[in-house]
């Protein structure tokens, strides 16, 4: 462990759980890397992910955005390259952009396409499904309405799943915004949450909930206001 590390670690009581608001202080004061570090929220759900029935997979646009500019290319043809290039697409393309893209190209992070495009994009699956960029109807992004999809990913449109292991990890904010600022995002995400709760799931749902920032420790949040925030 560096030095540094330490020295934050030293700040945090590992046996504790922190108050949202105090927790999300000490994130901040231990973000003492050379850059503009993420405030990360990481929760552990009650849920078997090997079951269908207990999937956890949605998006949520933070009210204060992520802090970070999202690049974003669209796949459209006709009236709608127009229509995405005025909501602010950073690219706009079909059968050329997809081929820049099997040739390595990946200088972007979100990736929109009209319904009629996803012959198109589909052949890009072994490329940007491992980067978690695919398209996908069910987050808002294979759709005809591209200005509202553009402008949500502009905003700070997140995706927060369930990895195999039932752990939610998602970025609230960077380390230079307010604590207001990062509680709201946080207290917005944790409600999306909460309301992504399968139906198949027994039992306690949220089990453990910490904020670090990219290169901080883990700081433990007490769940049970947690509970009361989002009831």
């Amino acid at each position: 462990m560096s030095k540094r590390y330490n020295q934050a670690m030293d700040k945090v009581n590992r046996d504790k759980e922190y108050s949202v608001r105090e927790g999300l202080e000490l994130a901040k004061e231990t973000a003492t890397a050379n850059f503009d570090e993420t405030i990360e929220l990481s929760v552990k759900l009650g849920i078997d992910p090997g079951q269908n029935d207990q999937q956890v997979r949605d998006t949520y646009v933070l009210p204060n955005g992520t802090g970070q500019e999202v690049t974003v290319i669209a796949f459209a043809q006709g009236e709608k390259v127009k229509e995405a290039e005025a909501a602010g697409a950073d690219v706009v393309g079909g059968e050329e952009l997809a081929e820049k893209i099997q040739n390595g190209w990946m200088d972007f992070d979100a990736v929109v396409a009209t319904p009629d495009m996803m012959s198109v994009v589909g052949k890009l699956g072994p490329i940007l499904g491992p980067q978690g960029m695919m398209p996908n109807p069910k987050l808002g992004t294979v759709t005809f309405d591209l200005e509202d999809a553009i402008n949500d990913l502009k905003a700070g449109k997140i995706e927060y799943r369930a990895d195999k292991s039932g752990n939610v990890h998602a970025p609230i904010g960077k380390a230079s915004f307010s604590l207001d600022d990062l509680y709201d995002n946080f207290e917005g995400l944790m409600r999306a949450i909460v309301k992504s709760r399968p139906s198949g799931v027994k039992g306690r749902y949220l089990l453990n909930i910490s904020v670090a920032s990219t290169m901080g420790p883990g700081v433990k949040l007490d769940p049970n206001e947690i509970l009361d925030l989002t009831t």
